[in-house]
């Protein structure tokens, strides 16, 4: 009787264990890897965007929104404090537009409020008064808005950045809107500073037509003519001027000689009455339209293209678009504004006007070089259009005025920073 309870029992567990799996690769895992392995697709169904939600404020008035943004234009006149300015341009596209309207240029209240001002030309009867920082150990310049970083302190504002970048036969220096944003693909990306092989020669390349998009729509007409076998053009192909330094071969005591010529803008923008350039629309950073100009503009026929170019021995670096002198006229060209020896110091010294306090090579003022035929007074002549200074070990001063614009003047100082034994 006790055996057959022990068969029985046997029995019992041999079947309970054929119900189980023996090893990891029972047919139950097996299974499970089957079900895993499958993918499912979903039924393909129409793609319907979701609905646009427009702010609660976008719908206020139009009068009182323009008054409302008028009374905070009017309140606010210098950083931290003109955030605020911004903050309604950001609300949604109608308080943008009506802020647009509002928010005078920097040429009529030596402001710098949106990213385009950077490119617009500064106030014609005062300056306005940045300072550079440079940091020797990642070779990065950055401009701010204010008098120094001791008189500013946290209400400096943070207008552009620019990196040095040494090639085989150039320097660089890559100008952003961020701090550590380089990348030309990046919507930061301003523009660029090029050395020639020898250091003396400096172009600077902008990344949008300086003139704004009221010339570029004169292109757009041939938009669709031979658009698949044009050439892509990289963003910061526009040469806007050229920063060209005097050879010191007799090493002659004195400081740096140098000579801007402004491509972008024309020699009657120093006149009385006359006018420079101010982009007005669009951002600082290239859009595919703006490719699409530079394209039509390299296919179009036109007079620089088949002749030759004006001033194209100061032009250094890999060919670029150049910028169209027919309509313009004669640029304008800028020059050293000329030292007196000071017999007590015994050095060249010009009237900053407190703003530098540190003797450099590298101090200089720029005033506007014209022919008699142009008709500039000479009182125009001696307005100092940029000058730059040092104040500290790696902080310089920046002021700059109509008709330069912050990135303009920022360009040329840069090329201040390059090495030029040759120059010096």
């Amino acid at each position: 009787m006790q055996l057959k309870t022990i068969l029985r029992d046997l029995w019992i567990m041999r079947d309970e264990m054929r119900k189980k799996p023996t090893t990891a690769g029972g047919p139950e895992r097996k299974k499970l890897r089957r079900r895993q392995t499958k993918s499912y697709i979903a039924p393909e169904q129409p793609y319907s965007p979701p609905e646009q939600q427009q702010s609660q404020w976008a719908n206020m008035p139009p009068e009182l929104l323009y008054d409302v943004i008028q009374r905070v234009e009017e309140a606010e006149t210098s950083w931290p404090a003109r955030r605020d300015v911004v903050a309604c341009a950001s609300v949604c596209r109608s308080w943008r537009e009506i802020t647009k309207e509002i928010v005078k240029t920097p040429e009529q209240c030596g402001l710098l409020t949106f990213p385009i001002s950077l490119k617009q030309p500064g106030p014609r009867d005062s300056l306005i008064q940045c300072f550079i920082q440079r940091e020797r150990e990642t070779s990065t310049y950055r401009l701010f808005l204010g008098l120094s970083p001791a008189l500013s302190g946290d209400m400096s504002k943070l207008l552009l950045t620019a990196r040095k970048l040494r090639r085989a036969t150039s320097t660089e220096f890559v100008i952003s809107l961020a701090a550590d944003e380089f990348s030309r693909a990046s919507n930061t990306y301003v523009g660029k500073l090029r050395s020639n092989f020898l250091g003396s020669k400096f172009t600077i390349y902008d990344s949008q037509h300086p003139h704004g998009s009221a010339i570029q729509t004169s292109q757009r007409s041939h938009k669709k003519m031979n658009s698949k076998h044009v050439p892509k053009v990289s963003a910061g192909s526009y040469n806007v001027g050229t920063v060209s330094y005097e050879l010191n071969i007799l090493r002659t005591r004195g400081p740096r000689r140098m000579q801007c010529m402004m491509q972008s803008i024309p020699i009657s923008a120093v006149q009385e009455g006359g006018v420079a350039p101010t982009p007005t629309e669009g951002s600082v950073a290239p859009t595919p339209t703006d490719f699409e100009d530079c394209r039509n503009r390299q296919t179009s026929p036109s007079p620089v293209s088949q002749g030759k170019k004006l001033f194209d021995n100061l032009s250094c670096g890999s060919p670029r678009l150049d910028l169209e002198h027919d309509d313009m006229g004669d640029p304008l060209i800028l020059k050293n504004k000329a030292p007196r020896w000071h017999e007590q110091l015994q050095c060249w010294c010009l009237n900053f006007r407190g703003r530098v306090t540190v003797a450099s090579v590298k101090n200089f003022q720029l005033v506007a070089a014209a022919e008699p035929s142009q008709n500039v007074s000479a009182a125009e002549q001696e307005k100092a259009i940029l000058q730059f200074g040092k104040i500290g070990k790696d902080i310089f001063t920046m002021d700059y005025r109509y008709p330069l614009s912050a990135f303009q003047a920022f360009g040329i100082c840069l090329s201040s920073f390059d090495t030029k034994p040759a120059c010096e």
